[in-house]
């Protein structure tokens, strides 16, 4: 087997490390579930499953809105957005708020992780008091398997 000649060798160290620099997030990266909106009109609750999903498994999450003072939000409208900001793609699903389950909480449906990293996740919200937006983060970790979590419990 010959060697990589000397520019290849550097462009493939080069592609490693910058691979290597995109799986780390932001050291300062917010990842509080429940916060206002961009405007301040809303206040929203992200409400995730109750067992982290598996890489390229179909989820669905919570959204509790209310106002800036507390009430919940009815009627409201969502545009949702996202992607892995590292690396440059979006959702590979299109998840949309599909039913209001109860005054100013809603069923968030078709939520998937096809990778583990940085994901952001952005509502657009239309609602009586006016539209405003907000952008959540989440970090999805790769999977413990069952030997890693029997040598260390």
């Amino acid at each position: 087997m010959h060697p990589l000649p000397r520019p290849a060798a550097l462009a493939l160290l080069a592609l490693a490390a910058a691979i290597a620099g995109c799986s780390t997030p932001p050291a300062n990266l917010d990842l509080s579930l429940d916060k206002p909106t961009a405007a301040g009109v809303y206040r929203v609750a992200l409400v995730p499953p109750p067992q982290p999903p598996a890489i390229n498994q179909l989820h669905a999450w919570r959204v509790k809105l209310a106002t800036a003072d507390g009430a919940p939000v009815v009627h409201a409208r969502f545009a949702v957005d996202g992607g892995m900001p590292q690396h440059g793609h979006g959702l590979p699903t299109q998840p949309r708020v599909t039913r209001e389950l109860e005054a100013g909480t809603y069923l968030l449906d078709g939520m998937k992780f096809s990778m583990t990293g940085w994901w952001e996740l952005k509502l657009a919200i239309d609602a009586a008091a006016g539209p405003d937006k907000i952008t959540f983060n989440t970090v999805v970790d790769a999977p413990r398997t069952t030997a890693a979590r029997n040598t260390h419990e």
